[in-house]
C-alpha cells in the first residue's frame, strides 16, 4: 500500500490502515517529515483557524489534548511526527521524495510508482493524499521577475534573512523597507510580527478580509479531565453541524465560525409568523449582522478611519476563509506600516526597485508573497504527476470534461486507486473531519479486498456516471452553498473570479458533509459495496 503524502491525508489514512489490520504501508512525501502544510508552513505566527480540539486529529487515540484552543505550527508539527509513531507510519516513509509518475500494470495488478529519485515502487494499492494546499502560488504580475531584491514565499519563509523564528523577533529587518503581497489567512498571522520589527512594512491590499476575534487562551486542566471517551468525535460532529446551518443544544465550540451561524438561527427562530422574508432573505439579514461587527471591528482597533475603512469587507462572510486576529488590525497604528490598498485591482507591476500601484512606486529591499496555494488548477497540476489507467488512459485525460468519480475517492478505469480528495466529496470547515471520513471509508474497502482475496476493485462506469449527475443536481455553486458563492469577490473559492465551465461537475456534495458522511457510514453498513467492482 503506497500513500502519496505525508499531511494529515496521509497520516489519517495510514493510520485507518493500520486499525484495520493493513501492514505493509509506504508513505511517499517530498517534505523532510510528516506534517504536509504544516511542514511547509513555518512563518512567523502560524496557527490553526479552526479550534484545535477539533482540527488536530486523532487526539484521543494519542491521549493528547493541545496546550492552547488555537495550536501553533510547531505543536501542530510535533503532533503530526507523534502520529507518525504510534501508528510506525515512519518504518517504509520516504522523505524528501516526489512521486514523478503512476502507471498501472494490468497483468500483475499492481501501480508502478515512479519518484524523483529513480524508483519504481509496485503497490497492490494507491491512495492519493496531496493535499488542497500543496502547491505554493506565486502572482501573476508583470515584471515579477525583474525585482533586484530578495523575495520568498510565506510558505518557504527565509528566516536567514529576516531572522528570529516562529515566535518572532526577526530582527534582521531592522533596517529594510519590506513588502508583503496579500491579506489573506497567511498575511493575517504574519503582518503583526513584520510591523515589529521591519524599518518600513508596506502591505499590499486587493481586497480586505473578515477578520474576527481570535480569543487564544491555555487548554483548561479541569476541563480536560472532565472530558469522556468519544470527546473529540462528538467535538467535531457539534461543529460541523453548526457550521452547517444544523442548530444544536450547545455550542461546544463557541467561536466565530459557529457565531454566524448563531444569528442565522436567531433570525428564524425571530421571524414572524406573517414575515414576508424568505430563507435566502433571512440568510442575508444574518449575513449582513455579522459583517458589520465585523467592520466595526476594524474602526475600534484602527485609528485613522480613512485606513479603517480601506480594512473594511463589504461582501458575504463566506466569499473568503474567515481569518480571526486580535494583533492584525492594531499593527496599522504603528507608524511604521502602511496599508496599500489596490482597490481590489491588485499590484500594477512590480519593478527592479519595488512595486507599483495606480502610477506610484513603491521602493523595497524585500518582497514576500503571502499569496496561498493553487487550489482551482487541475489536480494533477497540483500533485505534480499524472496516473495513468487502464489502456493508457491518463486521469487527466478522463477528467478533462470534469472530474468524473464515485464518492469523489475512485474512477473507472483506474482499479485499486483511491483519492483523498474535496471535489465530488464532503467539504466542512474542518477539513481533517473529512480526512478522517475518507480514511476510514477507504481503509474499509482496502481491508475487504485484501480479507476476499480480490486482485482488484474498481469503480463501475454506471456508478460514476450516476454520482456525476447526483454532483451536478445538487451543486450549490459555492463551498458553503447560499453564504459563500453568488457575487462574491475574487479569491480561491470562486477561481478568482473567473468563470469555470467544470464548477458544477468539480463541486464538493452539494447536500452538505453532514449527509455526505452519513451515506458514507450507511454504505458501509449496507455490505454491498454498491458502485464497486471486485474481481478475483
Amino acid at each position: 500500500m503506497v500513500l502519496i503524502g505525508g499531511g494529515f491525508g496521509g497520516l489519517q489514512a495510514g493510520a485507518r490502515l493500520r486499525d484495520a489490520g493493513v501492514e505493509d504501508i509506504r508513505i511517499i512525501e517530498k517534505g523532510g517529515d510528516f506534517g504536509g502544510t504544516w511542514y511547509w508552513n513555518r512563518y512567523p505566527g502560524a496557527q490553526c483557524d479552526v479550534e484545535s480540539y477539533c482540527y488536530l486529529p486523532l487526539l484521543e487515540e494519542l491521549d493528547y489534548v493541545p496546550k492552547e484552543k488555537y495550536s501553533y505550527a510547531r505543536e501542530i508539527l510535533d503532533h503530526s511526527a507523534n502520529i507518525g509513531h504510534h501508528f510506525n507510519l515512519y518504518d517504509g516513509a520516504l522523505f524528501q521524495t516526489e512521486v514523478t509518475g503512476l502507471a498501472w500494470h494490468d497483468a500483475s495488478a499492481r501501480w508502478i510508482v515512479s519518484t524523483n529519485r529513480g524508483d519504481a515502487i509496485r503497490a497492490r494499492f494507491v491512495s492519493m493524499a496531496n493535499g488542497p494546499l500543496h502547491r505554493p502560488k506565486l502572482p501573476g504580475i508583470e515584471g515579477i521577475r525583474s525585482f533586484k531584491g530578495h523575495t520568498f514565499h510565506t510558505s518557504r519563509w527565509d528566516y536567514d534573512y529576516t531572522g528570529g523564528g516562529p515566535d518572532g523577533g526577526l530582527n534582521k529587518l531592522h533596517d529594510k523597507r519590506v513588502a508583503i503581497i496579500g491579506t489573506g489567512a497567511t498575511a493575517i498571522q504574519c503582518v503583526p510580527f513584520l510591523g515589529e520589527t521591519a524599518k518600513q512594512l508596506f502591505v499590499f491590499q486587493r481586497t480586505p478580509s473578515t477578520v474576527d476575534v481570535r480569543g487564544n487562551s491555555p487548554t483548561d486542566p479541569q476541563w480536560v479531565q472532565s472530558l469522556e471517551p468519544g470527546w473529540q468525535k462528538e467535538r467535531m460532529e457539534n461543529f460541523n453541524a453548526l457550521v452547517s446551518g444544523v442548530p444544536q443544544e450547545r455550542d461546544l465550540v463557541a467561536d466565530g465560525w459557529t457565531d454566524l451561524i448563531g444569528k442565522i438561527v436567531h433570525q428564524f427562530r425571530n421571524a414572524k409568523p406573517d414575515s414576508n422574508m424568505s430563507v435566502e432573505q433571512m440568510l442575508e439579514m444574518a449575513n449582513f449582522e455579522k459583517m458589520e461587527e465585523i467592520r466595526a471591528r476594524v474602526d475600534e482597533l484602527v485609528e485613522d478611519p480613512d485606513v479603517a475603512e480601506k480594512l473594511k469587507p463589504y461582501y458575504q462572510m463566506f466569499c473568503k476563509r474567515p481569518t480571526f486576529n486580535d494583533e492584525f488590525l492594531p499593527t496599522f497604528n504603528r507608524p511604521n506600516v502602511q496599508l496599500i490598498d489596490t482597490n481590489g485591482l491588485g499590484v500594477d507591476r512590480i519593478t527592479e526597485k519595488g512595486l507599483v500601484v495606480d502610477g506610484v512606486e513603491y521602493e523595497v529591499d524585500c518582497i514576500i508573497f503571502g499569496t496561498g496555494f493553487e487550489v482551482g488548477t487541475s489536480y494533477t497540476r497540483r500533485s505534480g504527476y499524472d496516473a495513468i489507467g487502464r489502456d493508457g488512459v491518463a486521469l487527466s485525460d478522463h477528467w478533462r470534461e470534469g472530474t468524473r468519480t464515485l464518492h469523489g475517492m475512485g474512477s473507472h478505469g483506474f482499479p485499486n486507486l483511491f483519492i483523498m480528495n474535496t471535489s465530488q466529496g464532503g467539504f466542512t470547515a474542518n477539513f481533517p473531519h473529512l480526512l478522517d471520513e475518507t480514511a476510514v471509508h477507504q481503509a474499509h474497502i482496502i481491508a475487504t479486498a485484501l480479507d476476499q482475496g480480490c486482485r482488484t476493485v474498481e469503480v463501475t462506469q454506471e456508478a460514476e456516471a450516476a454520482w456525476v449527475d447526483t454532483i451536478i443536481e445538487l451543486s450549490l455553486g459555492g463551498p458553503l452553498g447560499g453564504l459563500g458563492g453568488g457575487n462574491c469577490t475574487p479569491g480561491y473559492y470562486n477561481n478568482e473570479g473567473k468563470p469555470n465551465p467544470l464548477a458544477k461537475q468539480s463541486a464538493p456534495y452539494g447536500g452538505g458533509s453532514i449527509r455526505f458522511f452519513k451515506l458514507l457510514k450507511e454504505w458501509r453498513e449496507d455490505g454491498k459495496f454498491e458502485g464497486l467492482r471486485f474481481s478475483a
